[in-house]
């Protein structure tokens, strides 16, 4: 197996087209480290499965963000994964937070993040969503539905302020598979630009004195590896607030174009280049908005799988090899209750054997879950020494986001804990949920 080690960091995350975190090492063959960390330790301390988080990877990729897009405003999206440490970072590291639900943004708050700093978006809000949020202080909601409107007022109350914007659909299609692609017409998100529903939602929020309309949002998909579907989405929703000028004097002040920025999970995938992004998006909307006679607003992005995906690593065990037909399966301890991404998406990853030297000869194999389901599969048709065993050590790449997030209690195996690394030592973030917190979940006796 060849070397996983960088021995710089590169000035941009286009550039690191390593799926591995930068920090990562191999001392001796088979004995992968990452910031300073065998893997192979993490297992035993920790067991399997679990995930690893580079927390220097974190915040390099946060301030990446913040060098590329200077004078926007940078949430992070997290959606992709949440805990209270990871809180921490994003808030000293100076990004907002995009959040979906009252569970995502109490945590926050609890925290001690400023909640002036957060938005909260969603299609189908809960009356204890928008509670919340209001109770909280939270900085922006984003309007998605028009049944929304008068809801919020209600709650905002006569005498109350809250500042919103608008999510619509650009029309735009965009992102690495159908069901994540989030900007075309004829789906859940938004409101359509084209049949001119959020033009009128638009004109029933300006009636609705408590409630500030601050800016346009969109969300185009995610895994997006190009820059020109943002453009794309530019050139409309400045079209947008030129006509909501022409139509009601309205100038606004801000212009979201949502996350969804692609990265490499297999060597030699690509990834969004976030520094061309910035440099094009801005020179885009400076033109279109000279073009149409308006100050241009203030961007905001919501970069999530982008900032904590490449920083992490999930780490199986082996528990069983054998042969079927023409396949070679390679079970291991977790599965689709902790990853459902590929049974979702068909996503591919690119595991390797860590924690000894496997034999130099490979074999192809398909790399399988735990569950009771065929679709349970880690990775297929993978390259793995081919003395690959049980008890061995299993580790997977761009393990960060939507993995621990879209955890399910499938079989009732528990969820996996979560280990941080930093400067060469490992501290767990999130514990591994026991029997006991399934147990007392269930008051049925």
């Amino acid at each position: 197996m060849t070397a996983v080690h960088e021995t710089t960091v590169p000035a941009t995350l286009a550039e690191r087209a390593c799926v591995w975190p930068a920090s990562t090492t191999e001392p001796h063959p088979g004995a992968v480290a990452v910031a300073g960390v065998p893997l192979a330790e993490i297992a035993d301390r920790f067991g399997t499965p679990v995930y690893v988080l580079d927390e220097d990877e974190v915040r390099e990729r946060c301030r990446t963000y913040r060098a590329a897009f200077p004078d926007a405003e940078v949430l992070y999206a997290a959606k992709a994964f949440l805990c209270r440490a990871l809180v921490h970072w994003v808030d000293e590291e100076g990004l907002g937070l995009d959040v979906c639900s009252a569970g995502e943004l109490e945590l926050a708050v609890t925290t001690g993040f400023p909640p002036d700093r957060i938005v909260l978006h969603g299609n189908a809000k809960s009356p204890h969503d928008l509670e919340t949020a209001l109770r909280l202080g939270v900085g922006r909601i984003v309007i998605d539905s028009p049944s929304e409107i008068a809801r919020l007022a209600a709650a905002v109350g006569p005498e109350g302020h809250q500042r919103v914007m608008v999510r619509v659909v650009p029309g735009i299609s965009a992102g690495g598979h159908e069901k994540i692609r989030t900007g075309t017409v004829d789906q859940k998100f938004g409101l359509s630009i084209s049949d001119g529903y959020a033009q009128h939602a638009i004109a029933r929020i300006l009636d609705q004195p408590q409630l500030e309309l601050t800016g346009l949002h969109c969300h185009l998909g995610s895994q997006i590896t190009s820059v020109k579907p943002y453009l794309a989405a530019v050139r409309r929703l400045v079209g947008l607030m030129a006509r909501l000028y022409e139509q009601h004097g309205l100038v606004l002040s801000e212009l979201d174009l949502g996350g969804g920025h692609g990265i490499a999970y297999r060597p030699g995938e690509p990834s969004l280049d976030v520094t061309a992004l910035a440099r094009k998006v801005r020179s885009e909307l400076r033109t279109a908005c000279t073009a149409a006679g308006l100050p241009v607003p203030r961007l905001v992005i919501e970069p999530g799988r982008a900032v904590v995906g490449p920083a992490g690593v999930a780490l199986y065990r082996v528990l069983a090899v054998k042969h079927g037909g023409e396949h070679t399966y390679v079970a291991v301890d977790g599965g689709m209750s902790d990853n459902p991404r590929p049974a979702l998406y068909g996503v591919r990853y690119a595991p390797r054997l860590v924690g000894r030297r496997g034999s130099a000869a490979t074999a192809r194999v398909t790399v399988v879950g735990r569950h009771c389901e065929a679709g349970d599969i880690v990775a297929s048709d993978v390259e793995l020494p081919d003395d690959v065993r049980p008890g061995d050590l299993i580790a997977v790449p761009v393990a960060g986001a939507y993995h621990l997030s879209m955890a399910s209690g499938y079989n009732l195996v528990g969820r996996p804990p979560v280990a941080a690394v930093h400067d060469g030592r490992a501290r767990l973030l999130v514990r591994r949920e026991s029997l006991d917190d399934i147990r007392v979940r269930d008051v049925g006796i």
